[in-house]
């Protein structure tokens, strides 16, 4: 008998190498390609015929299983272990996100608390950085800058004021204007005094919000309009109609342009600021507490950069208005008695292998950490003594090193924050390196001076981490509320103290607040 013709092939099979929605792609925790993908669909060649191998259209790694007719529609095929799309990140998580991924985030072992908590730390660390953009300005803007103004001299400035706008220790500071992407902007052109220059080293020190910024430098002549006073035979008084045509060349001298146009420096400020201390000492002293954080802040930086503050001293520390004044005071220029400026430090030298021997005795090193012009051993000494300096208390070096051990002179207790800057200078200043707080631990304790904990808090309640940390998430909560509050309405806009208190609340532990708590309220 004749052989029956043969059967017709199954058309289901066919739907196997037709891409389906969605599965275009290799999953990547399967070795094999499975049916529905892409590479599914290429034809494997030359397969082996008999009882038993599998149909032509079909390669050997294929699923033996036939497809249902759903399935062949073009409907994804059902996996015995499904892999669930890992839930997103807390740092991506907005009010748009979607319920399903939400969902997932919700199933978590952490739960709601902990979902809350983490976006709130996210939503904190979002907002600090965007401040942080606003009172430095953008990096790619201020490369670009440096880029415009490399290779300029005084020919392609405007001087604005023949008058420094303020002079410091080591330089004087004159404002100058220079027109970049149709804006005119205003900067400083720093002239150092003779053997106080660290362009090397400024050069290298990356952007901070307490670090003097270097745009440029440039060496040319004096323009003669420029006055510098106090400095005979340098001085341009500019050329009056006595003058000869053939007068002298003014001289030639390294130039620096920076970033921010300081108004005053640290001195300047104490020194005219007697009366506000006296009639608002709360406000003034809040004011210092800010300051010496900024400070501590910086010097945290260049720490970091195996660098240290050339001479820390009120005379090298510079004061520069912030860019975001109140709404209601924007235009005006407000006095910086009032306001909180930014504090720079703009001297440095870079520290060397080779530190100071320490003395054999704590009296002598401590003395000549005072004397010296600051060590890198001595910043907290120099810092201890600024916040005498800055509560209008004398701390000259003849005055202190009358006094024996443990006695140093009296703070007046004015404000709230008195007793925690008297604690904080007497730590500072500790004639046992061994007991003296480092500038990391005086950071911590300005920080818990301004936004607390305070000790009230451990009055009906025993301190301990658990306490610590539910004030901390309280805290953060009600930070966010305050910022979303102040968003509305003709309230005031994020500055330099909500950019610190900002960064206070997105770093700190409840650990380190139970060991900074310890030390000041001892």
């Amino acid at each position: 008998d004749p052989l029956p013709p043969p059967l017709p092939k199954k058309q289901l099979q066919r739907a196997e190498s037709l891409p389906e929605p969605g599965s275009s792609h290799l999953c990547h925790d399967d070795p094999e390609p499975r049916a529905g993908s892409i590479l599914y669909s290429i034809p494997t060649p030359s397969l082996p015929h008999g009882p038993g191998a599998p149909p032509r259209d079909r390669p050997p790694w294929a699923p033996k299983k036939p497809l249902t007719k759903s399935q062949s529609l073009g409907e994804p095929l059902a996996r015995s272990s499904p892999q669930k799309a890992p839930p997103p990140s807390l740092k991506e998580l907005t009010f748009g996100t979607a319920d399903g991924e939400l969902g997932q985030l919700l199933e978590s072992p952490a739960g709601v608390c902990g979902v809350v908590l983490g976006c709130q730390e996210a939503s904190l660390a979002r907002l600090s950085a965007h401040m942080q953009e606003e009172l430095v300005g953008p990096e790619e803007r201020q490369q670009l800058l440096e880029a415009e103004l490399a290779g300029k001299r005084w020919a392609a400035l405007g001087v604005l004021d023949p008058q420094p706008c303020c002079q410091s220790g080591d330089a004087w500071y004159f404002r100058v204007g220079f027109t970049f992407e149709n804006r005119q902007l205003q900067f400083a052109a720093k002239v150092p005094k003779p053997c106080c220059s660290s362009l090397g080293v400024q050069s290298s020190l990356g952007t901070h919000c307490s670090i003097q910024r270097l745009l440029g430098r440039f060496t040319d002549h004096l323009p003669r309009e420029l006055v510098l006073p106090g400095i005979p035979g340098k001085q341009s008084q500019g050329p009056s109609r006595e003058e000869p045509a053939c007068a002298a060349p003014q001289p030639v001298l390294q130039v620096l342009l920076c970033a921010e146009v300081p108004q005053q420096t640290l001195a300047d400020f104490v020194k005219g600021s007697h009366a506000l201390h006296r009639t608002s000492p709360g406000h003034y002293e809040r004011l210092g507490c800010l300051l010496l954080l900024q400070l501590c802040m910086g010097l945290e930086h260049l720490r970091g950069q195996n660098v240290a503050q050339g001479d820390l001293c009120p005379e090298n520390l510079l004061l520069v208005q912030c860019p975001c004044p109140p709404q209601g005071l924007q235009g005006q220029k407000e006095p910086l008695g009032l306001s909180l400026p930014r504090l720079l430090i703009s001297s440095f030298f870079k520290v060397q292998e080779r530190q100071r021997p320490c003395s054999s005795s704590q009296e002598q090193d401590w003395s000549q950490g005072l004397a010296a012009p600051s060590p890198p051993a001595a910043a907290e000494l120099n810092v201890g003594r600024l916040i005498y300096q800055i509560l209008h208390v004398d701390i000259s070096l003849d005055n202190i090193l009358g006094f024996r051990s443990k006695r140093l002179p009296e703070i007046p207790s004015l404000s709230i924050y008195s007793a925690g800057l008297k604690r904080l200078a007497t730590l500072l200043l500790h004639r046992d390196p061994q007991e003296r707080v480092s500038i990391e631990q005086a950071r911590g304790i300005l920080q818990v001076l301004l936004w607390g904990p305070r000790q009230e808090l451990f009055a009906r309640s025993t301190k301990s981490l658990e306490l610590l940390r539910s004030w901390l998430e309280v805290k953060r909560a009600l930070l966010l509320l305050r910022f979303a509050e102040n968003s509305t309405g003709a309230r005031v806009s994020p500055g330099l103290e909500e950019w610190l208190c900002c960064q206070y609340f997105q770093r700190v532990t409840e650990h380190t607040l139970y060991r900074v708590t310890q030390v000041l309220y001892a």
